[in-house]
C-alpha cells in the first residue's frame, strides 16, 4: 500500500501558510496549542450551521485574533453585532483573556473542500443516496471553475451490513505536485446505522514560484469586534457621508 500524506501539511512553507500564526517558548507551547484546539472545536460546534470553512488564530503578546471564514456571515454577526459579541464573550470565558474576532465571508462555498464535505455529510444524514449527493457536489464544484475534484465516502453506505468505500473524481487532482493548490477537507456524517466519513480534494490550479495560495472560495472580510469595547464595530459611513463620497468621485 502507498503511504498517505495530508495535502495541506505537505505544502506548508511552500505555497501554504500555517493556520496558527504565533511563536512560544518551550514552557507555553503546549498550553497555547491546546487552547487553539479548544477554540477551533468550540467555534466549529457553535457555528456549524453557518458553514465555517476554517478558523485561523494569530497571537502577538497577550493579544489574540481569531479569523472565522464562514459562508453565512450574517448569522454569525447577528443584528447590530449581538451574536458576534456573545460569541466573543464565550470565547473569552473559555480562554481567560481578551480576544479580537474577525468574520470573513466565503463567496463560493462550492469551492471550499470543508464546506463541500459537510454538505455531503448532511445529505447522507438525511438519507439521501450517496451517489446522488456526490454527483451533485462534483457538478457544482466543476461548474464554478475548479480544475478537478476527488470525493471519497466510506462506511455503511446505504445502510449496508458491510462497510465499504466509494470514490468519484472529475478533472485532475495532482497530489504529488507541491505547486498544485489542492484544498483538502474532511467531514463525518452521523447516521442511524453508524458514521460515514467524507473526504474531498479540490484542485484550484498551480501557484507560481514565490506566491502563496489565494483565499479559497473568494473570502472577503466582513466585520470584526474590538476587544477593548465589546459593542463597538469597525465603523461604517452614514448614508449622508456615502452620498458625499459618491458625488466627490463623480465630480472627479
Amino acid at each position: 500500500m502507498g503511504q498517505k500524506v495530508h495535502p495541506n501539511g505537505f505544502r506548508l512553507g511552500v505555497i501554504q501558510t500555517w493556520s496558527s500564526i504565533w511563536y512560544a517558548g518551550d514552557k507555553n507551547y503546549a498550553a497555547l496549542l491546546h487552547e487553539d484546539l479548544k477554540l477551533r472545536d468550540y467555534i466549529k460546534k457553535r457555528l456549524y450551521q453557518t458553514g465555517v470553512a476554517k478558523v485561523d488564530i494569530e497571537r502577538a503578546g497577550r493579544k489574540t485574533k481569531v479569523h472565522i471564514y464562514t459562508a453565512r456571515p450574517g448569522l454569525v454577526i447577528g443584528q447590530r453585532g449581538a451574536e458576534v459579541d456573545k460569541l466573543r464573550y464565550e470565547l473569552e470565558r473559555l480562554t481567560g483573556h481578551e480576544l479580537l474576532i474577525n468574520i470573513h465571508e466565503v463567496l463560493s462555498p462550492e469551492l471550499s473542500s470543508t464546506l463541500v464535505a459537510e454538505s455531503i455529510a448532511q445529505q447522507l444524514a438525511r438519507r439521501v443516496s450517496f451517489r446522488r449527493a456526490v454527483k451533485k457536489s462534483i457538478q457544482n464544484t466543476m461548474r464554478l471553475g475548479a480544475k478537478g475534484i476527488r470525493v471519497r465516502v466510506a462506511g455503511r453506505l446505504g445502510g449496508a451490513e458491510i462497510a465499504r468505500s466509494e470514490s468519484a473524481r472529475q478533472g485532475s487532482v495532482p497530489l504529488h505536485t507541491l505547486r498544485a493548490n489542492v484544498d483538502y477537507g474532511v467531514a463525518t456524517s452521523h447516521t442511524t446505522y453508524g458514521c460515514i466519513g467524507v473526504k474531498i480534494w479540490i484542485y484550484h490550479g498551480d501557484v507560481l514560484p514565490g506566491e502563496q495560495v489565494a483565499p479559497v472560495g473568494g473570502e472577503r472580510p466582513q466585520h470584526g469586534t474590538r476587544s477593548e469595547r465589546s459593542s463597538e464595530f469597525f465603523e461604517r459611513p452614514e448614508r449622508g457621508e456615502r452620498q458625499d463620497r459618491q458625488q466627490s468621485r463623480s465630480g472627479r
